[in-house]
């Protein structure tokens, strides 16, 4: 097996809405596709990979110094011993040269190379990443079924409270049963009331929602929220303050019964193992949330997922970020607690299958058996991937 091209670009995933940092009018992601020698129905195999929400496009990155290496590298080191494409491999090509730490955007754009790694690796294996993951990283036995909660209740400009209810509504006619929405961009009294809005959509039930600061808070604020919203009994806090606040969160963990998630914007290992180590988070209660396609690839996160389970962390107690198909396939494959999910947000990368189906009984979401992360199963956006290459 050979890589013969890659080939890089930018899409656009932008919106007019904004959590209580950023907005979104200007969100863009990186894509990318390999393309390898293997021919398949008188095509060559190519594998796709692209970065999550919430992060910029990294393609100057990925010009000057990813896919070069990856390109430079004698074809037989990035294969294992049977000859297969290897993404640990490759990934080790990549990163050669760069010093440890100050991982920023260099993780993203890892992130996005390694997806499209084992998106052409599995399906030069015939196999949906899912089961190949399963196979060479996990117990064999996939979840065939994930969980997912639908995220949303975004700030917007004009959106009202009935507007929050019927985006609410919305999400539970499609089977979800968990919800989450954004705090931290109005003032307590005004959150307090989009809250129990919410709440009203969802027969009362505050178990069922979680909320989001996307690292807003100082300690003082994370601590009077949290005190607020206590006798909800939230499904989760989120993101409470800066993520690389440790001792933040880990007064708020002390003060706050219910259950925190974090870990999204903590993009390596090492952050990963800060957050456990100082991040007061509980395992009986407490989510991880880091996204591999943010936090450079599968490869980080299989060793974020041994650091866990060294800790005594279940893989149970992890709920990716992002919200699209190749986060879902590794929550299947290594048996994770779920996966996010954004109902009609940053397309065309984001969501599943375009005939994915929730089920409402459970909140479930089946996989794909197409071969590789699934994207051929998503029209619009294998589109734009497609005329990347052809």
């Amino acid at each position: 097996m050979k890589i013969t091209a890659v080939y890089e670009g930018t899409v656009p995933i932008s919106s007019s809405i904004r959590n209580a940092w950023i907005d979104f009018s200007a969100m863009d992601c990186s894509i990318v596709a390999i393309v390898s020698d293997v021919i398949r129905d008188g095509r060559p195999v190519v594998g796709y990979g692209f970065n999550s929400n919430g992060r910029y496009s990294a393609g100057e990155i990925l010009r000057r110094r990813i896919l070069p290496r990856l390109m430079d590298a004698e074809p037989r080191s990035l294969l294992d011993e049977q000859g297969g494409l290897d993404p640990a491999r490759a990934w080790e090509i990549m990163l050669r040269n760069e010093k440890p730490g100050g991982h920023g955007e260099r993780s993203v754009a890892v992130g996005v190379v390694d997806m499209a790694l084992f998106d052409l690796a599995s399906k030069i294996a015939d196999k949906p990443l899912y089961r190949w993951l399963s196979d060479r990283y996990g117990d064999g036995e996939p979840d065939d079924s994930v969980f997912v909660y639908a995220a949303g209740g975004y700030y917007a400009p004009g959106k009202s409270l009935r507007d929050l209810q019927d985006e609410i509504r919305g999400f539970l006619d499609l089977g979800y049963d968990v919800v989450k929405m954004k705090i931290g961009g109005a003032d307590l009294a005004e959150d307090l009331r989009r809250i129990e809005a919410v709440i009203d959509v969802l027969d009362g039930d505050g178990s069922r929602l979680a909320v989001d600061v996307n690292g807003r808070f100082d300690l003082a604020t994370a601590l009077e929220y949290g005190r607020a919203i206590e006798p909800y009994g939230l499904f989760w806090y989120e993101e409470i303050g800066d993520p690389l606040d440790y001792r933040l969160n880990a007064v708020v963990a002390e003060n706050y019964s219910g259950r925190i998630a974090t870990g999204e914007n903590l993009f390596s290992l090492q952050d990963a193992r800060n957050l456990i180590r100082y991040g007061g988070l509980r395992p009986d209660r407490d989510v991880i949330q880091v996204d591999p396609a943010l936090s450079y690839g599968l490869v980080e996160y299989l060793r974020i997922q041994d650091m866990l389970r060294q800790h005594g962390w279940s893989s149970r107690r992890c709920i990716p970020h992002g919200g699209h198909q190749f986060s879902l396939h590794i929550a299947a494959a290594l048996k994770l607690g779920g996966n996010e999910s954004y109902p009609g947000e940053f397309q065309p990368t984001g969501g599943f299958a375009d005939d994915a189906v929730v089920e409402k009984s459970q909140s479930q979401v089946g996989l794909t058996d197409i071969p590789g992360v699934g994207f051929e199963g998503k029209a619009a956006f294998y589109r734009v991937l497609r005329e990347l290459h052809t």
